[in-house]
């Protein structure tokens, strides 16, 4: 999966993301979910400018690498924010088109802790940051079946919380500042409890059908091998036993 940009082709020209590929490490320590999704949402919204253009000097002054945020004269700033993909499910990927017809689309687990850093506004809101992941790795899959989530530390105890589409991630880094640890973002599934079969399409679900078999035939030629390795064991400490016959 290679680095590369992306845009949205809205109305302001700042309306954009880019992103590349990277890993950071998870916090340790107990992680709770927070099922008030409310609870967090009694911050101040609406800052004037002088006090975004504060806001980002200070942040700016703590970040230690080159994402620095920068504001415009329309009051628009624009940033990066890492989110990192937690996905316990395969997606379904659009494949390059060999032929004439549909491009070819197949199944496969991303590889969970892989992070995108995506330069984004103050414009984008949450279900715009979920679309631009999911195209970034060309994934396939309706965007509502995924949710973004907010991982904050708050001494030794990890919070988890789900955010509204409408929430602007890059307000919510700025408020934060630079740390990681005291705010994260994290890309997972809709927490429905059952996996609902029927949001999925028949191809989706022809490739989970392989991907599990492909699985179980593997699950199955090693338990073969373990047992066929200690049935010729057994074998030989009894012919030691016995002895020469």
């Amino acid at each position: 999966m290679s680095s590369g940009y992306s845009s949205l082709e809205e109305d302001s020209e700042e309306y954009f993301f880019t992103a590349r590929t990277s890993f950071f490490k998870k916090p340790s320590g107990k992680i709770t979910e927070s099922k008030d999704v409310e609870k967090d949402r009694g911050l101040r919204t609406e800052f004037s400018k002088e006090e975004i253009q504060q806001k980002i000097e200070r942040y700016n002054s703590q970040t230690k690498d080159l994402l620095k945020m920068t504001l415009s004269s329309s009051g628009v700033y624009t940033g990066f924010i890492k989110v990192q993909m937690d996905l316990r499910r395969p997606v379904t990927v659009r494949g390059r088109q060999s032929g004439p017809g549909a491009a070819v689309e197949e199944a496969f687990y991303l590889p969970r802790g892989v992070s995108n850093t995506l330069h984004i506004s103050s414009n984008n809101t949450v279900k715009q940051v979920i679309v631009a992941l999911l195209n970034k790795f060309t994934v396939a899959d309706n965007p509502a079946k995924y949710a973004l989530y907010k991982r904050c530390r708050r001494e030794e105890q990890v919070y988890v919380c789900k955010l509204m589409d409408t929430e602007q991630p890059l307000f919510l880094r700025l408020l934060a500042g630079p740390d990681p640890d005291t705010l994260s973002f994290v890309l997972r599934e809709q927490q429905t409890g059952e996996v609902m079969w029927d949001a999925f399409s028949i191809p989706e679900l022809c490739n989970f059908l392989r991907i599990l078999t492909k699985e179980e035939e593997e699950q199955k030629a090693a338990v073969v091998r373990r047992y066929d390795t200690y049935r010729q064991r057994l074998q030989e400490a009894l012919r030691e036993v016995r002895g020469p016959s």
